[in-house]
């Protein structure tokens, strides 16, 4: 605009009688004041260039800017000012000009001014439009947006380990050990290209802000003269990075890691940014003339549903566990997935492998890689993600309060995810995250912060807070839980149901299975007294207490319904029976099969040990009869002794690592 300084403008101070030199690049524009430095007398000018320069004509108080060819006369009015670019790079030092010359009333050249240009092109490239290829001076790569038509480049955070010599993951350490840990970061490159060295007094910078410092790291490939070096430029102590000019048409390659997963201080994006720096005079600090900007999005973490495909089950091995590791190996053989034992001397006695981990991973364009999160509750396992699971290509994450007490809400048995839903028309692809608290009462137990901070943070899976503080153990996956289904919902939620079992006692009592045996076989977790139908539906205290933990799943599911946007067609009522404690929570009266482990049609369901009606599990048989038409098998496992005597199930001692999503996480819309 006339009289001030556009985007991608400066200001040239020409002087009458001399010429003066800029560097000017390419893709910006120069302006300077002719009326300002016309001398006296003069009331015309003309303007000379080369081929190589457009110059443009402006008249203040007026929107109309016009060419200026050679050897055209314009009127010196005030406020008339030139602008300047250049189409091409130079290939000598001011090998470009602009002469001003000054005319008197009777058209007699009176003085001129000028200014020898060089041009030079400066483009810092990412892939903006997440193609997997480094597109030059891609219009939208200084800004990010979500979704199908969006932009934007993509970082992974480096949380793998790819050396064994390294004693950290990846984004604690400034050392490149090897090309595959390049493979893990997103190439940015530097474009340049001009005379074979910069005219004196110009420098270009690489930088990033000192916000970005503990969020981003950026590595430079040297080749000296033994061969490439990997150094380290950018990131956590250094905030800007010299860059050789080398003349002439050239590349720089840099690559790029993240250092953080987003969290509540950190919304993900993160910003790099090179400058032309010119100094007026030696002794003068440099002043950017030009910037380029691209921006980062971190690579969220995301969870995998049980309806994604199985790839590893992980168990611990202890001294009284061997049939039922033996019979989790089969059920993994059938599923076609592995089995990975965890022995005593990592699990140091600890069975709740289920508790100590969450397994997800992340995504970038050019890569993806699984990712487990750490819960703070630490125990037997602490050890295993980081002695046993982060490696090459495979990363760790944790958050650690540094107040709040931890308590069993912390464990990640109360961490699940639904599989991809549709919420009044919202789409959630990547499904939401479900995490047990204390809500509706104020006092109670919730997950720490710093997880549940860590977990909305990452934006794609819009985590969904339920009421669990009612269970002793409180856990989401005590009373929910999601099966894959061969219909246009591809799935079902099951959650358990004191209501159904009671519904499912009452009739085998009226045909007249009243005293059918409930715990018998292999069954040492409950009392040794005969319990039958008659007696259960007979305790009018356990009638109560069932009402109450009935109201609790209920007050859960109206949120699910809501939330995951579910009918009631979606929701299968798996029976349960609860007790009370002496602090008024509730745990399982038989074996829970609602914490069942899911290997895409294969369910490793915990055996309840029911009343036996007509030689078999009337609490099986229901749940055959609601599962198997979906197409799921279900196997019954015997967890009494194990896992259910110590408050825990058969999905407790296991966990399952998952395939990622087909669908790519930067297409939704949070």
């Amino acid at each position: 605009r006339p009289g001030g300084e556009m985007p991608g403008e400066r200001t040239l101070r020409l002087q009458h009688g001399s010429r003066i030199q800029a560097l000017c690049v390419l893709g910006t524009h120069l302006t300077a004041d002719v009326y300002g430095v016309a001398p006296a007398g003069a009331v015309a000018f003309g303007v000379k260039h080369t081929e190589g320069v457009s110059v443009e004509v402006a008249f203040r108080g007026r929107a109309e800017v016009g060419p200026a060819p050679n050897g055209t006369r314009w009127p010196l009015d005030e406020g008339t000012v030139l602008r300047f670019s250049m189409s091409r790079a130079s290939t000598e030092v001011n090998d470009n000009k602009v002469i001003v010359s000054f005319y008197t009333e009777g058209g007699q050249p009176i003085d001129q001014a000028g200014v020898f240009l060089t041009g030079i092109s400066l483009s810092l490239d990412v892939d903006a439009d997440r193609d997997g290829v480094v597109e030059k001076n891609n219009p939208n790569k200084a800004s990010w947006t979500w979704g199908p038509e969006g932009h934007g480049a993509i970082l992974l955070v480096s949380c793998d380990r790819e050396s064994p010599l390294s004693p950290a993951p990846g984004c604690d350490d400034e050392r490149v050990y090897s090309k595959e840990d390049l493979l893990d970061m997103s190439r940015m490159v530097l474009r340049t290209e001009g005379p074979q060295r910069l005219p004196r007094g110009y420098e270009i910078l690489l930088y990033i802000p000192i916000s970005d410092a503990d969020k981003v790291g950026v590595f430079h490939v040297q080749n000296p003269f033994f061969g490439q070096r990997y150094v380290h430029v950018l990131g956590r102590r250094k905030l800007c990075h010299a860059v050789q000019y080398t003349g002439g048409a050239a590349e720089l390659d840099f690559f790029v890691e993240g250092l953080r997963f987003p969290d509540d201080s950190f919304p993900g994006l993160v910003s790099i940014h090179v400058s032309l720096l010119e100094t007026l005079a030696e002794g003068v600090p440099h002043t950017p003339i030009f910037t380029d900007t691209v921006v980062f999005r971190v690579a969220p973490w995301i969870m995998t549903p049980n309806t994604l495909a199985p790839v590893n089950v992980f168990i611990c091995s202890m001294k009284d566990n061997y049939l039922f590791v033996k019979e989790i190996k089969n059920l993994v053989n059938k599923a076609g997935c592995d089995l990975k034992v965890c022995f005593g001397y990592v699990n140091r006695g600890d069975r709740w492998m289920q508790d100590e981990i969450e397994f997800g991973y992340t995504q970038a364009p050019h890569k993806s890689f699984p990712v487990v999160l750490d819960s703070p509750q630490d125990k037997g396992l602490e050890q295993f993600p980081v002695k046993e699971l982060l490696g090459p290509d495979f990363g760790y994450v944790s958050r650690e309060p540094l107040f709040e007490a931890i308590s069993s809400l912390d464990s990640f048995g109360n961490l699940e995810v639904s599989p991809p839903v549709t919420v009044a028309g919202k789409e959630y692809p990547l499904g939401r995250i479900l995490i047990g608290s204390s809500f509706p009462t104020p006092a109670g137990r919730r997950m720490t912060r710093v997880v549940r901070d860590f977990l909305f943070a990452q934006q794609v899976q819009a985590p969904v807070e339920l009421y669990s503080d009612w269970l002793a153990v409180g856990h989401v996956n005590e009373f929910v839980t999601f099966v894959p289904s061969p219909d246009t919902k591809r799935f079902r939620m099951l959650m358990a149901s004191p209501a159904a079992c009671y519904k499912l006692f009452r009739e085998k009592q009226k045909e007249g299975q009243g005293e059918a045996t409930m715990f018998k076989g292999r069954y040492s977790g409950m009392d040794t007294k005969r319990v039958t139908i008659n007696k259960v539906l007979s305790n009018n205290i356990m009638v109560q207490q069932n009402q109450y933990v009935q109201r609790c799943i209920d007050w859960n599911r109206d949120i699910l319904k809501k939330e995951l946007g579910l009918m009631e067609e979606d929701i299968i009522d798996l029976p349960a029976l609860f007790k009370l404690d002496k602090q008024g929570k509730a745990m399982p009266y038989f074996p829970n099969m609602v914490p069942m482990i899911v290997l895409a049609k294969d369910l490793g369901i915990p055996k309840p040990f029911g009343p036996v009606v007509g030689g078999e599990c009337c609490l099986e048989h229901r749940v055959r009869s609601l599962l198997e038409p979906l197409g799921l098998r279900c196997r019954f496992l015997e967890d009494v002794s194990s896992y259910h005597g110590r408050l825990g199930e058969v999905r407790c001692g296991t966990n399952v690592q998952r395939r990622p999503f087909a669908f790519s996480w930067w297409y939704a819309t949070p």
